[in-house]
């Protein structure tokens, strides 16, 4: 069976073709910043988006009648479990009206409904970053009125927690994990016999990422925002410009890491303070999980770094064993997830 992928990004479209398994296209449609500003929202960029798309696939030597399926990647939508979603009207009107937040990753259903009802073939998603299995005492805050919320990097995550079961012989239900995350945002999780019952909140928790914040102090926090600046340049800065970026000027974790080596002290200290906190991190989930981890698994573009991964390791190995998987492959788990409904290995959940 063929499957058509779709993962919109920031200034790009990446779209995939899988023969079963086997990725037989990828193409990267770029998207330049004037093109893009033409647009005042996410969803008005979709019958633009969709053309380009449609012009790579023809391109190719594809036809739409092609394939089985199309599965686009999942942006913010309501709470959901985790897996394979079938596209509905109700994912349709989240993300025209957007009621969870605007990013490009909500274009990836969309248009995977409207390339797959264009020849009658089933369209979905899979593992949006808004997949939420915490346990209920997990989403308790420090005060009342805020629940915290599980906005994580799902479907590399589950895909790599998968691999990592493979890997140590187990099923990915049969397995406690804290899976790590190292890309230019960082999520820290722990998986509980294939459900994640606990996670730092990629937007305002946890470790600082290369251009996010995660945690700050608070009564800091309330000072810098009533410093004069606006609820927009408060949100860009903390969402773009905090976190490693803050310290080092870059975030570039290769140059980041050359630079520890050549032993600049700036970046040395802002480097060893990111290790310090993913430490503590990957330490209140092996909490979570009663100190009864089967491993500790590494993953995303920063993971490729085996010194990195080593100094976190520093810290955290005696608690369980070490995997390192870097690198995301979002294209081929959200392959993956749509061929498992394909084949009848799952049935697609109701959003």
């Amino acid at each position: 069976m063929k499957v058509l992928v779709i993962n919109p990004g920031a200034t790009s479209t990446k779209i995939a073709v899988f023969d079963e398994d086997k990725q037989v296209f990828k193409k990267g449609i770029d998207h330049s910043a004037q093109e893009l500003d033409q647009f005042d929202r996410v969803i008005d960029q979709a019958d633009y988006r969709q053309k380009a798309i449609l012009d790579a696939v023809a391109e190719s030597g594809y036809q739409l009648s092609d394939f089985d399926a199309v599965c686009g990647r999942g942006g913010l939508y309501r709470a959901i479990p985790s897996g394979t979603y079938a596209v509905s009207e109700a994912v349709m009107r989240d993300v025209e009206q957007a009621p969870y937040g605007e990013h490009p990753s909500n274009l990836g259903a969309y248009l995977a409904k409207k390339l797959g009802d264009m020849v009658g073939i089933p369209a979905f998603f899979v593992d949006p970053v808004c997949v939420d299995e915490m346990t209920e005492v997990a989403h308790v805050s420090g005060f009342r009125e805020f629940r915290r919320q599980s906005l994580f990097h799902a479907l590399n995550q589950k895909a790599t927690a998968r691999k990592a079961a493979e890997q140590m012989g187990k099923r990915y239900e049969d397995v406690k994990l804290i899976v790590c995350h190292l890309g230019g945002g960082v999520s820290v999780a722990a998986h509980d016999h294939g459900r994640v019952v606990d996670v730092f909140n990629v937007k305002d928790e946890g470790a600082m990422g290369l251009d996010r914040g995660g945690s700050l102090p608070v009564n800091a926090l309330i000072n810098y925002c009533y410093s004069g600046k606006s609820k927009e340049e408060v949100k860009r800065i903390f969402g773009r410009q905090s976190g490693m970026f803050s310290y080092v000027g870059t975030t570039d974790f290769r140059e980041i890491c050359a630079k520890v080596v050549e032993g600049d002290p700036k970046f040395v200290q802002a480097y060893e303070a990111l290790v310090y906190q993913l430490a503590k991190d990957i330490g209140a989930m092996a909490a979570v999980l009663h100190f009864d981890v089967d491993a500790i698994v590494y993953t995303a573009g920063m993971a490729y770094e085996e010194f990195f991964c080593n100094d976190i390791s520093k810290y955290v190995a005696k608690l369980a064993p070490i995997i390192r998987l870097p690198g995301e492959e979002e294209m081929r788990s959200l392959a993956e997830g749509a061929l498992r409904v394909l084949h009848g290995e799952q049935e697609a959940g109701v959003y």
